[in-house]
Protein backbone atom coordinates (compact mmCIF):
# COMPACT_ATOMS: atom_id res chain seq x y z
CA UNK A 1 0.00 0.00 0.00
CA UNK A 2 2.66 2.53 1.03
CA UNK A 3 4.52 1.37 -1.98
CA UNK A 4 1.60 2.19 -4.53
CA UNK A 5 1.21 5.63 -2.73
CA UNK A 6 4.95 6.48 -3.70
CA UNK A 7 4.54 5.38 -6.68
CA UNK A 8 1.00 7.47 -7.20
CA UNK A 9 3.49 10.42 -6.16
CA UNK A 10 5.85 9.47 -8.88
CA UNK A 11 3.33 9.45 -11.37
CA UNK A 12 0.88 12.91 -11.17
CA UNK A 13 3.31 15.20 -9.74
CA UNK A 14 5.83 15.21 -12.24
CA UNK A 15 3.03 15.15 -14.99
CA UNK A 16 0.88 17.96 -13.23
CA UNK A 17 4.48 19.95 -13.20
CA UNK A 18 5.11 19.23 -17.28
CA UNK A 19 1.75 20.10 -17.92
CA UNK A 20 2.20 23.69 -16.49
CA UNK A 21 5.64 23.82 -18.15
CA UNK A 22 4.58 23.00 -21.22
CA UNK A 23 2.29 24.77 -21.51
CA UNK A 24 3.98 28.50 -20.37
CA UNK A 25 6.36 27.30 -22.73
CA UNK A 26 3.93 27.12 -25.85
CA UNK A 27 2.55 30.72 -24.84
CA UNK A 28 6.12 32.19 -24.59
CA UNK A 29 6.58 30.86 -28.36
CA UNK A 30 3.13 32.55 -29.03
CA UNK A 31 4.25 35.58 -27.64
CA UNK A 32 7.75 35.61 -29.17
CA UNK A 33 6.06 34.51 -32.79
CA UNK A 34 2.54 35.55 -32.98
CA UNK A 35 2.03 38.17 -30.16
CA UNK A 36 -1.01 39.39 -31.39
CA UNK A 37 -2.79 36.14 -30.36
CA UNK A 38 -2.00 36.50 -26.54
CA UNK A 39 -3.49 38.58 -24.15
CA UNK A 40 0.24 39.55 -22.72
CA UNK A 41 1.07 40.38 -26.69
CA UNK A 42 -2.16 42.41 -27.42
CA UNK A 43 -1.48 44.54 -23.82
CA UNK A 44 2.27 45.32 -24.73
CA UNK A 45 1.11 46.98 -28.28
CA UNK A 46 -0.83 49.17 -26.41
CA UNK A 47 1.35 49.64 -23.96
CA UNK A 48 4.03 50.79 -26.50
CA UNK A 49 1.30 53.14 -28.00
CA UNK A 50 0.38 54.61 -24.59
CA UNK A 51 4.22 55.21 -24.60
CA UNK A 52 4.52 57.60 -27.46
CA UNK A 53 1.81 59.33 -26.99
CA UNK A 54 2.92 60.45 -23.16
CA UNK A 55 6.30 61.47 -24.45
CA UNK A 56 4.63 63.78 -26.44
CA UNK A 57 2.32 64.81 -24.17
CA UNK A 58 2.21 68.78 -22.79
CA UNK A 59 4.01 69.17 -19.30
CA UNK A 60 0.51 69.52 -18.16
CA UNK A 61 -0.71 66.04 -19.32
CA UNK A 62 2.39 64.10 -17.87
CA UNK A 63 0.78 63.96 -14.30
CA UNK A 64 -1.38 61.43 -16.23
CA UNK A 65 0.90 58.94 -17.54
CA UNK A 66 2.66 59.61 -13.39
CA UNK A 67 -0.88 58.65 -12.10
CA UNK A 68 -1.14 55.50 -14.21
CA UNK A 69 2.51 53.93 -13.03
CA UNK A 70 2.12 55.06 -9.34
CA UNK A 71 -0.89 52.33 -9.58
CA UNK A 72 1.21 50.17 -11.47
CA UNK A 73 4.03 50.43 -8.02
CA UNK A 74 1.17 50.08 -5.92
CA UNK A 75 -0.32 46.73 -7.37
CA UNK A 76 3.56 45.39 -7.92
CA UNK A 77 4.89 46.47 -4.14
CA UNK A 78 1.43 45.08 -2.75
CA UNK A 79 1.82 41.42 -4.19
CA UNK A 80 5.30 41.99 -3.25
CA UNK A 81 4.71 42.31 0.23
CA UNK A 82 1.64 39.45 -0.12
CA UNK A 83 4.85 36.87 -1.77
CA UNK A 84 7.23 37.44 1.05
CA UNK A 85 4.37 36.95 3.74
CA UNK A 86 3.33 33.80 2.60
CA UNK A 87 6.75 32.75 2.06
CA UNK A 88 7.41 33.42 5.27
CA UNK A 89 4.53 31.47 6.91
CA UNK A 90 5.53 28.26 4.73
CA UNK A 91 8.73 28.23 6.19
CA UNK A 92 7.36 28.92 9.58
CA UNK A 93 5.59 25.65 8.94
CA UNK A 94 8.41 24.08 7.64
CA UNK A 95 10.33 25.13 11.08
CA UNK A 96 7.42 24.10 12.81
CA UNK A 97 7.25 20.31 14.58
CA UNK A 98 3.35 19.69 13.98
CA UNK A 99 2.72 16.67 11.41
CA UNK A 100 -0.21 18.73 10.27
CA UNK A 101 -1.88 17.00 6.43
CA UNK A 102 0.68 13.92 7.14
CA UNK A 103 -2.16 11.90 7.89
CA UNK A 104 -3.75 8.85 6.26
CA UNK A 105 -6.65 11.46 5.02
CA UNK A 106 -3.67 12.16 2.28
CA UNK A 107 -3.57 9.53 0.18
CA UNK A 108 -0.29 9.72 -1.08
CA UNK A 109 3.47 9.75 -0.13
CA UNK A 110 3.29 11.02 3.77
CA UNK A 111 7.41 10.78 4.53
CA UNK A 112 9.13 13.83 6.11
CA UNK A 113 11.15 14.37 3.02
CA UNK A 114 8.51 14.39 1.01
CA UNK A 115 6.38 16.79 3.05
CA UNK A 116 9.64 18.59 3.15
CA UNK A 117 9.86 18.87 -0.71
CA UNK A 118 6.27 20.15 -1.22
CA UNK A 119 7.46 23.04 1.28
CA UNK A 120 10.65 24.05 -0.13
CA UNK A 121 8.64 23.90 -3.48
CA UNK A 122 6.12 26.28 -2.36
CA UNK A 123 9.04 28.56 -0.52
CA UNK A 124 10.73 28.81 -4.02
CA UNK A 125 7.36 29.67 -6.24
CA UNK A 126 6.49 32.38 -3.16
CA UNK A 127 10.39 33.90 -3.51
CA UNK A 128 10.32 34.05 -7.01
CA UNK A 129 7.15 36.02 -7.64
CA UNK A 130 8.28 38.25 -4.65
CA UNK A 131 11.63 39.19 -6.60
CA UNK A 132 9.58 39.45 -9.92
CA UNK A 133 7.53 41.95 -8.32
CA UNK A 134 10.16 43.78 -7.25
CA UNK A 135 11.88 44.04 -10.34
CA UNK A 136 8.61 44.92 -11.73
CA UNK A 137 8.34 47.97 -9.37
CA UNK A 138 11.63 48.80 -10.24
CA UNK A 139 11.25 49.22 -14.09
CA UNK A 140 8.16 51.17 -13.49
CA UNK A 141 10.26 54.02 -11.01
CA UNK A 142 12.84 53.93 -13.84
CA UNK A 143 9.59 54.64 -16.00
CA UNK A 144 8.67 57.65 -13.94
CA UNK A 145 11.79 59.60 -13.39
CA UNK A 146 12.18 59.25 -17.62
CA UNK A 147 8.40 60.44 -18.26
CA UNK A 148 9.00 63.15 -15.85
CA UNK A 149 11.68 64.56 -17.32
CA UNK A 150 10.32 67.60 -18.75
CA UNK A 151 12.10 69.30 -22.10
CA UNK A 152 14.63 66.92 -22.13
CA UNK A 153 15.52 64.41 -25.75
CA UNK A 154 14.67 61.05 -23.80
CA UNK A 155 13.76 58.52 -26.54
CA UNK A 156 10.46 57.07 -26.37
CA UNK A 157 11.87 53.73 -26.63
CA UNK A 158 13.65 54.21 -23.42
CA UNK A 159 10.26 54.39 -21.47
CA UNK A 160 8.86 51.85 -23.82
CA UNK A 161 12.01 49.31 -22.44
CA UNK A 162 10.77 50.31 -19.15
CA UNK A 163 7.47 49.85 -18.97
CA UNK A 164 7.62 46.57 -21.39
CA UNK A 165 10.21 45.26 -18.67
CA UNK A 166 8.12 45.81 -15.55
CA UNK A 167 4.81 44.45 -17.87
CA UNK A 168 6.85 41.54 -18.22
CA UNK A 169 7.83 40.56 -14.79
CA UNK A 170 4.41 41.72 -13.50
CA UNK A 171 2.94 38.63 -15.87
CA UNK A 172 6.12 36.42 -14.19
CA UNK A 173 5.35 37.15 -10.82
CA UNK A 174 1.79 36.18 -11.63
CA UNK A 175 3.21 32.75 -13.14
CA UNK A 176 4.90 31.78 -10.15
CA UNK A 177 1.74 32.42 -7.83
CA UNK A 178 0.15 30.27 -10.47
CA UNK A 179 2.39 27.08 -10.18
CA UNK A 180 2.31 28.01 -5.96
CA UNK A 181 -1.53 27.10 -6.15
CA UNK A 182 -0.62 24.07 -8.01
CA UNK A 183 2.15 22.79 -5.46
CA UNK A 184 -0.14 23.99 -2.57
CA UNK A 185 -2.63 21.21 -3.79
CA UNK A 186 0.14 18.55 -3.07
CA UNK A 187 -0.42 18.97 0.10
CA UNK A 188 -3.58 16.92 -0.33
CA UNK A 189 -1.70 14.65 -2.45
CA UNK A 190 -0.68 13.75 -5.93
CA UNK A 191 -4.05 13.65 -7.25
CA UNK A 192 -5.57 17.31 -6.42
CA UNK A 193 -2.30 18.18 -6.84
CA UNK A 194 -2.72 17.10 -10.71
CA UNK A 195 -6.20 18.09 -11.33
CA UNK A 196 -5.65 21.70 -10.26
CA UNK A 197 -3.11 21.41 -13.00
CA UNK A 198 -4.92 20.55 -15.58
CA UNK A 199 -7.61 22.99 -14.59
CA UNK A 200 -5.21 25.78 -13.96
CA UNK A 201 -4.02 25.11 -17.87
CA UNK A 202 -7.38 25.00 -19.07
CA UNK A 203 -8.39 28.22 -17.99
CA UNK A 204 -5.11 29.66 -18.39
CA UNK A 205 -5.45 28.78 -21.79
CA UNK A 206 -9.00 30.79 -22.07
CA UNK A 207 -7.44 33.87 -20.27
CA UNK A 208 -4.64 34.19 -22.24
CA UNK A 209 -6.03 34.12 -25.81
CA UNK A 210 -6.75 36.88 -27.41
CA UNK A 211 -9.19 37.74 -30.29
CA UNK A 212 -9.24 41.52 -30.75
CA UNK A 213 -7.21 42.79 -33.42
CA UNK A 214 -3.82 45.06 -33.09
CA UNK A 215 -5.44 48.96 -33.30
CA UNK A 216 -2.80 50.60 -35.32
CA UNK A 217 -2.53 53.95 -33.17
CA UNK A 218 -1.72 57.26 -34.98
CA UNK A 219 -0.77 59.76 -32.46
CA UNK A 220 1.54 62.02 -34.84
CA UNK A 221 -1.36 62.81 -37.47
CA UNK A 222 -3.55 64.08 -34.18
CA UNK A 223 -1.18 65.82 -32.75
CA UNK A 224 -0.23 68.03 -36.12
CA UNK A 225 -3.49 68.56 -36.98
CA UNK A 226 -4.15 69.83 -33.37
CA UNK A 227 -1.12 72.34 -34.10
CA UNK A 228 -2.41 73.74 -36.87
CA UNK A 229 -5.26 74.83 -35.64
CA UNK A 230 -3.84 76.28 -32.51
CA UNK A 231 -1.94 78.23 -35.32
CA UNK A 232 -4.86 79.17 -37.21
CA UNK A 233 -6.77 80.62 -33.99
CA UNK A 234 -3.87 82.15 -32.89
CA UNK A 235 -3.27 83.99 -36.17
CA UNK A 236 -7.32 84.68 -36.52
CA UNK A 237 -7.37 86.16 -32.96
CA UNK A 238 -3.92 88.46 -33.99
CA UNK A 239 -5.75 89.93 -36.70
CA UNK A 240 -9.13 90.33 -35.21
CA UNK A 241 -8.41 91.43 -31.23
CA UNK A 242 -11.51 91.50 -29.33
CA UNK A 243 -13.40 94.31 -28.04
CA UNK A 244 -11.78 93.83 -24.29
CA UNK A 245 -8.47 93.47 -25.89
CA UNK A 246 -8.76 96.87 -27.76
CA UNK A 247 -10.32 98.75 -24.91
CA UNK A 248 -7.56 97.44 -22.44
CA UNK A 249 -4.90 98.96 -25.29
CA UNK A 250 -6.67 101.86 -25.04
CA UNK A 251 -4.29 104.07 -22.86
CA UNK A 252 -7.10 106.62 -22.15
CA UNK A 253 -9.33 103.94 -21.24
CA UNK A 254 -6.25 101.62 -19.50
CA UNK A 255 -6.75 100.96 -15.69
CA UNK A 256 -3.17 101.64 -15.48
CA UNK A 257 -3.06 105.07 -17.49
CA UNK A 258 -6.22 105.58 -15.00
CA UNK A 259 -4.74 105.41 -11.65
CA UNK A 260 -1.25 106.84 -12.91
Amino acid sequence: MLLAKGSLDLVLVPCGLVTMLGYHLILLYRILRRPGTTVIGYENHNKLAWVRRMTQATPEETALALSVISSSIAASTNLASLSIALGSLIGAWVSSTSKVFMTELVYGDNSQATAAVKYISLLVCFLVSFTCFIHSARYYVQASFLVSTLDSDVPASYVQHAVIRGGNFWSMGLRALYFATTLLMWIFGPIPMFLCSVFMVFILHMLDTNSLPLHQYQFAVRKRHDNRALATTIVTSTRNPSPQNAILSNPILSPVTFFN
